[in-house]
């Protein structure tokens, strides 16, 4: 570690999840032979004050950096060094001056349904109320499960499921299995007990993941040599690169994080594997996968895109 890197802010949203996140960070700092000084700061956002905003329609000037924006403004008026952020809300395009350095060892991504009564989307009532906020999931239960309704639910995850358990029309929620995990829910027993009742909890591995979902990322002013250093002592090179896929395949469509798009990706070996749905302007479905071995993350992306857009099926 450079001797001179001796003190690091890290900034981060004040939800519950955004600090244990930012503690998994200071904790792997903390680890490094030779530690600094490791401070975390809070941060309020747009998306934490405005719970009214629906996150499928946020309207022209708040669609993008919802839970980023105000990040980005502390990095680069030097009141943090480092943005601590799940990286499924960080924007492709990132302010001028500001670039991702560093990826965690990345969480399971994918979905969990916590459900009432049912352990599957296969299980749950003809015409059940399934609540996200989310229109990547929305549409992809609507393949799966067209009957079904959903609900809009904002707010955290306690929160949620708070809401889950008071309204009776509700059966299912889903949320992801990674922000679970890190607040400590116990998801080995496929339950969750509450004073008010039991939920069950399954993965919905028919749902693609939201591109970066279960990865944090570390964005830093850009040229600061030395902090990109430091953090890549915690950079986790099979996250950094699935995830560079994600986001690379996210900027040639055009979009931001609330695009109805489903990846997962994964390394085996040298040997990618990636497979999306992408939803259109009529919300009908593309499909597409490829894998192999791609010497960068954007090669990877051109290679997807190609397969669900070039090839007529």
């Amino acid at each position: 570690m450079p001797a001179h890197v001796k003190r690091v802010v890290l900034g981060t949203r004040g939800s519950q999840l955004a600090l244990a996140q930012a503690e998994l960070v200071k904790q792997a700092l903390e680890r490094l032979p030779e530690t600094s000084e490791i401070i975390v700061r809070i941060v309020r956002t747009t998306g934490d004050r405005r719970l009214d905003i629906s996150l499928s329609k946020p309207g022209p000037k708040l669609g993008k950096g919802l839970f980023t924006k105000e990040l980005e403004e502390a990095l680069l008026s030097r009141e943090i060094d480092v943005a601590v952020h799940s990286l499924k809300d960080l924007p492709t395009e990132l302010a001028p001056g500001l670039e991702l350095t560093a990826t965690l060892p990345r969480h399971d991504p994918v979905d969990v349904l916590i459900s009432k009564s049912a352990k599957s989307l296969r299980e749950i009532p003809a015409g059940g109320v399934v609540a996200t906020s989310s229109p990547r999931r929305a549409r992809q239960i609507a393949v799966h499960r067209p009957d079904l309704r959903v609900a809009n639910i904002r707010g955290n995850v306690s929160t949620r499921i708070a809401k889950l358990l008071a309204e009776d029309s509700w059966n299912s929620l889903v949320l992801a299995k990674a922000g679970l995990a890190r607040l400590g829910y116990g998801l080995t027993t496929g339950l969750l007990e509450f004073e008010s009742g039991q939920l069950f909890v399954t993965d919905l591995v028919e749902i693609l993941p939201a591109a970066g979902q279960g990865a944090i990322g570390l964005e830093i002013r850009a040229n600061e040599s030395e902090l990109h250093h430091f953090l890549a002592n915690i950079n986790d090179a099979s996250t950094w690169f699935c995830t560079g896929v994600e986001r690379e395949f996210l900027r040639l469509l055009g979009g931001g994080c609330n695009l109805p798009l489903g990846l997962r990706t994964w390394l085996k070996g040298n040997e990618l594997r990636c497979e999306a749905i992408i939803f259109d302007a009529s919300d009908e479905p593309r499909f597409g996968t490829v894998s192999g071995e791609f010497k960068t993350p954007r090669a990877a992306a051109a290679a997807l895109f190609n397969r669900i857009y070039d090839e007529r099926k």
